[in-house]
């Protein structure tokens, strides 16, 4: 696209690149070996989550340049920028999961300041670890520039004894060292072997669910989300991503003319039909918040409830994102959620045209059972239930794909951290018909909302997975597999139900009905109440308490600022 099609007289970048008083910032540009008419040209900032930290991220850098090649190819200037990402497998069972969560705002907001800062036109955000999507797509929303999403892609599946394994078979393995199933050699020969790739997790786990919810939700190109990492074929779809969002500009097509309501009941679908993570009850609300939507967590489990499971995808299944891939991605799931009638085909995509027409083409395969018709789903209902009583007033969520047992009664077996919680279940401290229940791990509480995977993994490798149940005002990774209930609100922070359970109250559980009880009375949990007196955490500045002060309930996404509709003016129009 040539250059001439743009006016930037109406554009962002005015503010640092035209006229007399602009010839300061322009001498900086000239000092990075840009020429006049590179300065004349729309800035598109180009970011990513890059870093050494995991394999999720890795690639990414290399990703960025294909889209800086497509941005110059259409006529713009492509500025490249990093932001942080805290990579949840690393963080995962000690105190660095509180940064998790925590980071995904850090992410949203310093894309913000940065495009604010150097008044970029349009952004093109690549992302690999969990709260690097959301934290991303958010970014988009707030400042609603014309932005087109991509995910760095999966990592291959290891080969393990002659079968496909995940990180996720790492942590179970763990459990099973701690009972003696397996041996030191075992454990050491899985983990060399279980991640041998750039990527992300492999599984239906929280950045490949994300993922799937970029392209469903109409911020990613069709097919973009699913090739591998160290494919160099994603590399195409960067080049062609930084040329779209040039297209954007000129059409001035912006995140929120393409994220509404219907497009997050669209997201919401694709997360149901996949078996998705249950972190997407808190990520498409925070969504939402941007664009100033009311989507809360009991409007993506009504959307959850009415949605047919279709996709046979780890943890809950027995394929990986690399099979899902093999049969032509995230658009076969979509098409078959189209031809069922669960998705709103009208809702546009960055690629200019709606759902309906980016999927005309697309012929669902027949030889294949990694994704289902509708009209034969693994269940009728989503692999992500929502749950409501009176021991979560505000709601929970659960996944349920997978799992053949949908109701659970039993005592409650109490504790106060996820570290409590890990060392009584290795030391097997607990026993068949268990409620574990894992408080004081909310956004606030926490601070932070930790996920729950080393946990709940070692359960599972104990072989204890479908004979107890969790319930947390945490979370869980989407890794997590089992009757394992998160984002129990009120959280036990602000005097919650859950922070009044005590060992032996008999709670109930049932995912068909999406209830989850104890059996107290108002007036026992009210005398409850006025005993109970508020913990204070470790966390009493920087980074981490700041959270804690200004985060709000799960249930609306754990959010910290008042969105989109407070806002005064959008950051696009200044």
């Amino acid at each position: 696209m040539d250059a001439k099609v743009f006016d930037k007289s109406k554009l962002p970048s005015r503010h640092v690149s035209v006229g007399p008083e602009r010839a300061p910032h322009r001498s900086y540009y000239y000092a990075m070996g840009l020429k006049a008419e590179d300065i004349a040209k729309p800035f598109v900032g180009v970011v990513t989550s890059w870093n050494e930290a995991a394999p999720c991220n890795i690639a990414l850098s290399r990703q960025a340049q294909a889209v800086k090649k497509g941005v110059s190819e259409a006529g713009g200037t492509p500025r490249e920028f990093t932001t942080i990402t805290v990579t949840d497998g690393i963080a995962m069972g000690h105190e660095g999961m509180k940064s998790s969560l925590v980071s995904r705002e850090v992410i949203a907001d310093s894309v913000e300041l940065t495009i604010r800062g150097h008044s970029y036109d349009a952004l093109v955000g690549l992302a690999g670890c969990d709260k690097s999507l959301p934290g991303m797509m958010m970014a988009m929303l707030r400042l609603n520039v014309p932005a087109v999403f991509m995910y760095g892609g999966s990592i291959l599946p290891g080969r393990f004894r002659n079968r496909d394994v995940t990180v996720v078979d790492v942590f179970e393995a763990v459990g099973m060292h701690s009972v003696g199933k397996v041996d030191d050699e075992y454990l050491h020969e899985l983990e060399c072997v279980a991640c041998p790739s750039a990527g992300s997790c492999g599984g239906q786990f929280t950045a490949n669910t994300m993922a799937c919810v970029s392209e469903a939700i109409g911020l990613a190109l069709p097919g973009s989300a699913g090739a591998p990492a160290p494919y160099e074929s994603r590399d195409a779809f960067a080049e062609e991503s930084g040329r779209v969002v040039m297209d954007l500009i000129a059409r001035n097509l912006r995140p929120r003319d393409i994220v509404t309501r219907k497009a997050l009941e669209n997201a919401a679908t694709v997360v149901a039909a996949s078996g998705g993570s249950t972190n997407a009850g808190l990520h498409l609300p925070a969504m939402a918040h941007e664009c100033g939507i009311k989507f809360d967590l009991h409007d993506v489990c009504k959307i959850f409830h009415r949605t047919p499971y279709i996709a046979d995808l780890k943890p809950g299944g027995k394929y990986v994102a690399k099979d899902l891939y093999d049969i032509g991605g995230v658009p076969i799931l979509m098409k078959a959620l189209l031809d069922g009638g669960f998705l709103h085909g009208d809702c546009i995509t960055v690629t200019g045209k709606t759902i309906a027409e980016n999927l005309k083409n697309v012929a669902f395969p027949r030889k294949q059972d990694v994704i289902r018709p509708t009209s034969s789903p693994l269940s009728p209902t989503g692999g992500v239930v929502g749950l409501k009583g009176n021991l979560a007033p505000q709601g929970a969520i659960v996944k349920v794909a997978g799992m053949k047992r949908l109701k659970f009664r039993g005592p409650a077996r109490v504790f106060n951290s996820e570290e409590d919680a890990f060392a009584a279940v290795k030391a097997e401290k607990y026993k068949d018909g268990d409620v574990l229940v894992i408080r004081y791990e909310g956004p606030r509480g926490g601070p932070g909302m930790r996920e729950m995977l080393s946990t709940t993994a070692a359960i599972y490798g104990q072989g204890m997975g479908e004979k107890v149940a969790l319930i947390t005002d945490g979370r869980f990774s989407g890794a997590t597999r089992g009757f394992c209930i998160g984002h129990v609100g009120p959280e036990a922070a602000v005097g919650g139900p859950i922070a009044l359970l005590k060992n032996g109250d008999m709670i109930e559980i049932d995912a068909g009905k999406g209830v989850l009880k104890v059996d107290l009375t108002k007036a026992d949990l009210a005398k409850r109440r006025k005993a109970w007196k508020p913990r204070k955490s470790d966390f009493q500045s920087g980074a981490i308490w700041r959270y804690a002060q200004n985060v709000g309930d799960a249930e609306k996404g754990a959010i910290t600022h008042p969105g989109g509709k407070a806002e005064k003016r959008c950051y696009a129009d200044i």
